[in-house]
Parts: structure tokens; sequence; C-alpha cells
């Protein structure tokens, strides 16, 4: 096996026009995070981009940041908490989860992989704040999609394309992201003791107040005890995140304690504590267990995901949180249980959605449709956007599906929450 470390925009053109031209599949790699997500890769050679690193253009007050796409994150993330600012979709790391080191993520794979955290209700994922990209496709052009600047509507907006294509269409060399301001203050008003459908209800009246909440989850019993080091201890615990200006948090904290004061024990949390709270959300910490067991990412309607979670435990054993709501479901299961079938004919059932497997092994993974399988007119029209981007299929090929022809296009409800 040869792995191929590029340090320009420039040998990475050559390595995909020599791979094109030989017709060798090629994995396509940041630092490797990732690289437990998705059908196990049988490919001769390795593009890695760890050494094609460098932020090219940071501009504060314009709100703009660019950077060569094998940048690490957390570098990226300190340089924008210097300036206070951030990215406001909070990228998960999925490092951690799967076994890895936290931090190793690059600013490349958060748009190849769509990432988002739990303020993703109300910033949206990468695909939302994607201003521009360069990138080399399959069959060996460079090209280059966007620009620098917010305003921007020239050409095809092939940047939002890239965002959930996992490498399977293009290697990316360059991203430029829009930026905002970090938030002043930061305060999490935890409900403690609910069930699930009580919880349910409580955040779907806070989400519709005028509170402006930016997060809400739900942890249950036994599951909040695995966040923030245990500092919540063992009760079911409801969050809702408030963020803004000082004096805004507080009226806005209080106006959520009147309007839920009924529901159950109020516990505000603020500060560093909110933060630890919401980053072990982010980063699925209560099943980054070094563990082996199978972990489901599920988005579908808030309204129907504890009905689903409900009727998939009385079939199989499953722990469960949510985020986003509720519209985002994270799910432990055993190997032995039949859970791709069981679990996608629930979603189904219970008013459709998508259920990813991030954690797995090799085997398992090969073994099942690793991301939600498309509907006949999707998958043939995703078929023919891989033959333009990469003819020969020799970009991360068979990682999304089975087959050569493994690119997927971008479905609105991995983009954005439900």
């Amino acid at each position: 096996m040869t792995t191929f470390t590029p340090a320009t925009s420039a040998e990475v053109l050559s390595t995909i026009q020599w791979a094109a031209a030989e017709e060798t599949p090629v994995e396509i790699l940041g630092h490797g995070s990732k690289r437990g997500i998705g059908r196990p890769q049988q490919t001769e050679h390795t593009l890695e981009l760890s050494k094609l690193t460098g932020v090219t253009l940071y501009e504060p007050a314009e709100l703009v940041l660019s950077a060569r796409a094998g940048t690490p994150l957390a570098e990226v993330e300190k340089l924008l908490a210097e300036n206070g600012q951030q990215f406001a979709f909070e990228p998960m790391d999925y490092g951690p989860l799967l076994g890895g080191e936290p931090g190793r993520g690059t600013i490349g794979g958060v748009l190849a992989s769509n990432l988002s955290g739990p303020r993703r209700l109300k910033a949206g994922a990468a695909r939302d704040h994607i201003l521009g990209i360069s990138a080399v496709s399959g069959r060996g052009e460079a090209f280059k999609s966007g620009g620098r600047v917010v305003k921007n509507v020239t050409g095809y907006d092939l940047s939002k394309l890239m965002a959930g294509s996992w490498g399977t269409l293009a290697v990316l060399t360059d991203v430029t992201f829009k930026v905002l301001p970090a938030a002043e203050t930061e305060v999490t008003l935890a409900i403690r003791g609910l069930l699930d459908d009580a919880a349910a209800a409580a955040m779907a009246l806070a989400l519709g107040s005028s509170a402006e909440v930016s997060s809400a989850a739900h942890l249950p019993e036994r599951i909040a005890a695995r966040v923030a080091a245990g500092h919540l201890g063992s009760n079911a615990a409801t969050l809702l995140r408030v963020e803004g200006f000082g004096p805004s948090v507080v009226y806005r904290i209080e106006a959520l304690k009147q309007l839920l004061g009924k529901a159950g024990p109020l516990q505000e949390i603020a500060g560093e504590a909110s933060k630890t709270i919401w980053r072990d959300v982010r980063d699925c910490a209560p099943f980054a267990d070094g563990g082996a067991r199978p972990v489901w990412r599920v988005s579908m309607a808030p309204s129907q995901a504890l009905h689903m979670v409900m009727a998939l435990r009385m079939q199989a054993a499953a722990d469960a949180f949510y985020d986003w709501q509720g519209g985002l479901v994270w799910l432990s299961m055993r190997e032995d249980d039949p859970e791709a079938e069981l679990l996608r004919g629930l979603i189904r059932k219970f008013g459709g959605g998508h259920a990813t497997l991030v954690r797995a092994s090799a085997p398992h993974r090969a073994a099942l449709p690793v991301f939600e399988p498309q509907p006949p007119h999707l998958a043939a029209l995703s078929a023919r956007l891989k033959a333009e981007f990469d003819p020969k299929h020799i970009l991360n090929p068979g990682r999304m599906a089975p087959g050569s022809s493994s690119a997927t296009l971008p479905r609105s409800t991995e983009g954005r929450a439900p």
C-alpha cells in the first residue's frame, strides 16, 4: 500500500491525475479521525491530506476564514476563539466515539461529512456556512466554486454539493467558511427527572417561546451521568441552552423558568460547566466508552422520535438520548440485534427519517447499509452525479454504498434539522 501525503494543491492534482490514468482506487483521508464511518475501504493507495495545512485567509471584520483542507479543526477553532469568534454550527468531533484521540479532525473533513452540533436547530450545519471551495475531481481536473465573500452568487453552488459526500466526488484542497461572533454569555436550564414524553413536551414548549433557545437535548436516566464527568448526576436531564448578551440571557432564562416551573425541578448551569455539557452532547460522550457496541445516528421528526425509540426497546436492547429537540437520536445497540432492518422499518412507520451507522466493527459495517439507502429515483440521480465527477470510480469507492458508484446526493434532513 502506498500513502501519498501532498503538501500543495498541485501535488494533490498530480496524484489524482495519476490515479485516474491508472484507474486505481484511492482512499481519501484528512487525519483519519472519521475513517471508521462508512463501509470499509479496500484500496491499495491512500491520499492523506495531513500535510496540506495552514490558514490562508482570516479577516475577522469580514467574518471570513479560508484554510487548506488538511488544517486541524482544533487549530482553526483556537484561532477563532482568540478573536472572539466561532463556527456557529459547532462541528462534532467523532474521534472519541470512534476510539481515537480528540481534536484530530480537519477543516476539509468538516465539509466532507457536513458536521454540526447541538446548535444546528438555530445555525444549521457546515453546508449552511460554506462560502467557497477548491477541489480536484476524480477526472483529475481542478475546479473552484464560490468565493471569499458572504454575498457570492457566481456559478453553480458546488460547495454545498460537497457537503456530506465523504470524499466520493472530489478531493477538497481549500475551503472558505463564514464565521460568527461567539456568544458573550451561555446558560443552560436543566429540568430534572422527566420521562421522554414529558421531556419532548417541555422542549417543544421552550422552542416555541420567545426565549430564543439555541439548543435542546434530553438525557434519560443514567445517560445523564455519562456527561460532564458525572456532575449532572444520574437523574434524567432535559437541557435548554440560551446564549447572547448577559442581560438578555438573564431575562430569557427567567422567562423559561416561569414557563416551565411546573414541569419539574429546575437547575441553572452557567459558563464553562454549560459548555462542557454541550460539548459532551455534541460528541456523543455517553456512548464514547471505548466499547464496540454499534452506535446509530437517527434524524427524524422530533414529535415521533420518542415513539420510535419506545417501539425499538420492545424488540431490542437499546440505549438512547436526544438532541435537536428530539430530531436527532443517538442509539447504542447490540451487534446481534437485527438493528438495520428493524430500526429503519420503525423509522418509516413513525413518519420517516434517516439512520446512519456511525460506529461498528469492520465486518459489521461491510454487512449492512451504513448510510440510509436511497429510493430508486434518487439513487439513479446520485449515480449520474458520481459519473460526472468521478467516472472511473477512483475516489473512496464503495464507502457510502455497495459497488463502485457510491456518491449520494445531500438529503434535506441531513443538511438541516427536521
